[in-house]
């Protein structure tokens, strides 16, 4: 079965299989998942769920491309980072049962893949390759966020970090006749300053 944009919804079917979260699991795990998830089909720019909401369930990033984002008392937002397909999105906020940290914005019509956060949890308990493979992407995150203090904290001019930007931005690009192309999707507030 197809969803808009002609994505697979089954993900038994899914071509777009990354070696991120859920792609990666037994057969047995993904046939459950199947069981419990809800396809949804997001347009680019709709917002999966706000900083602050109490958690309702994760969703899966099966395609497309989601910023997440976090915003200052003073309104200035934060772009935390890119998420990319097989990766979860409300993991945390599920687990810890605290309110989401971060707003998620499709970048691109988005796949996603919802599940209730009850029925996460209880996934969770009965499959142990899903905890190990959510316990990896909650290390992942957290390891990105050292990376973001350090190179915002640690570096001593804009061009430096404007550099270190689009250089990380460049290593998830497209190579084309021996050009780079990257979508940066940013406005003048949103840029590292």
């Amino acid at each position: 079965m197809n969803s808009p944009y002609g994505l697979s919804a089954e993900c038994l079917a899914c071509h777009q299989h990354s070696d991120r979260f859920f792609c990666a699991l037994s057969h047995t795990s993904i046939h459950t998942f199947q069981q419990i998830k809800h396809a949804v089909v997001f347009p680019e720019d709709a917002v999966t769920f706000v900083e602050g909401q109490s958690p309702r369930g994760v969703f899966l990033l099966c395609q497309g491309q989601a910023k997440l984002s976090t915003t200052s008392r003073e309104g200035k937002m934060f772009i935390q980072r890119i998420a990319k397909p097989g990766e979860v999105l409300g993991l945390n906020a599920v687990v810890t049962g605290k309110p989401y940290e971060v707003t998620v914005e499709t970048m691109l019509p988005s796949h996603l893949s919802f599940v209730d956060g009850e029925d996460f949890l209880r996934f969770l308990e009965r499959h142990g390759d899903a905890s190990l493979r959510a316990a990896q992407q909650t290390s992942r995150e957290c390891q990105d966020a050292y990376e973001v203090v350090r190179s915002i904290g640690l570096s001593h001019s804009i061009s430096g970090r404007v550099a270190k930007f689009l250089l990380e931005a460049a290593a998830a690009g497209r190579v084309s006749n021996g050009a780079v192309h990257v979508r940066l999707v940013l406005t003048h507030e949103e840029f590292p300053s």
